[in-house]
């Protein structure tokens, strides 16, 4: 049986203009490189001003309430590389019908499908976003929760800014499945193999309860208290959501925008800043050409992106 990667979709990039756009599928199908084509302007509702609020203080990556110094510092002066021509991967992962899907489709669609099927293989979609005045975009993976479409999904993985793992608030048995692939215990090992496709601290993690509309408020206390308790452990961020009604899903993905760009955009002026020298307060001094202890023999032939 052969399953084919569903997508790209609406927003997506055609493979026939993969070349142009500066992304190369390869003979696997697999995208190679993160560049993303210019297109028309961002939505209203997908344009960050100021640093997104967590849900809760007590599992949170992130306290600090505004970009880093530096980051504003770049994105008023311009300075941010190449982040804003590049795609930040996010994967989605958990069990089989707790609404990885539905949330995705609530947030780049703004639909809710009750008698949506089951995702065979992956699909994903691309959400472009406007951060303090930059260009941003997310590249979100859905993948398929059945065990048999497990050694697709997780060629997928590898290359991951964010990973998203899932659970149901009404099934806490899907929380424990979470847990065991934390302990590496054999059931559910979803999110044990997104961590194993990328370097340790390299991802942010993110814990998500969906179907919150379900529950009671007390129900829905009870169960986070498990949820946040586990997300320390994993040294993740927990949110509770409901693509039903759409509580907290544009904020919890400005949310991840926000932090994914964040640390692109840091890592770009590490690298900026290592690759050339620096005097004074540290700004990059720009220079033509090659510095002058390069060998014409290391010189490329272009100077062009590719």
């Amino acid at each position: 049986m052969v399953i084919a990667l569903r997508g790209p979709r609406q927003d997506a990039v055609p493979e026939a203009d993969a070349a142009a756009a500066g992304i190369d599928f390869g003979t696997s199908g697999r995208m190679r490189s993160s560049l993303v084509p210019l297109g028309p302007p961002v939505s209203q509702d997908r344009v960050i001003t100021s640093f997104p609020k967590c849900y809760t203080p007590a599992a949170c990556l992130q306290l600090r309430e505004h970009f880093h110094g530096q980051v504003s510092i770049a994105c008023q002066r311009r300075s941010t590389g190449t982040v804003g021509l590049r795609l930040s991967k996010v994967v989605v992962v958990g069990d089989l019908y707790v609404g990885k899907t539905s949330l995705i489709r609530r947030f780049c669609r703004n639909v809710f499908d009750r008698n949506y099927k089951a995702t065979i293989g992956v699909d994903f979609e691309i959400e472009r976003f406007e951060v303090a005045g930059i260009p941003y975009s997310l590249q979100i993976w859905d993948t398929a929760g059945q065990e048999k479409f497990k050694c697709i999904a997780s060629a997928y993985y590898r290359g991951a800014q964010v990973i998203i793992t899932t659970f149901d608030l009404t099934d806490l048995q899907t929380l424990d499945h979470t847990r065991q692939v934390w302990d590496s215990w054999p059931l559910g090992q979803w999110l044990e193999d997104a961590l194993q496709e990328n370097e340790p601290g390299t991802c942010f993690l993110f814990l998500v309860g969906t179907k919150k509309d379900l529950l009671s408020g007390a129900a829905c206390e009870q169960a986070e208290v498990e949820a946040v308790r586990l997300a320390n452990e994993m040294e993740a961020e927990y949110w509770s959501v409901s693509a039903k009604t759409g509580e907290n899903v544009k904020a919890f993905f400005s949310r991840v925008a926000a932090l994914a760009f964040e640390r692109s955009v840091l890592q770009d002026l590490e690298r900026r800043s290592s690759a050339w020298p620096q005097v004074g307060n540290g700004d990059l001094i720009r220079m033509e050409g090659h510095p002058p202890e390069t060998q014409d023999s290391e010189r490329p032939s272009s100077l062009g992106c590719c």
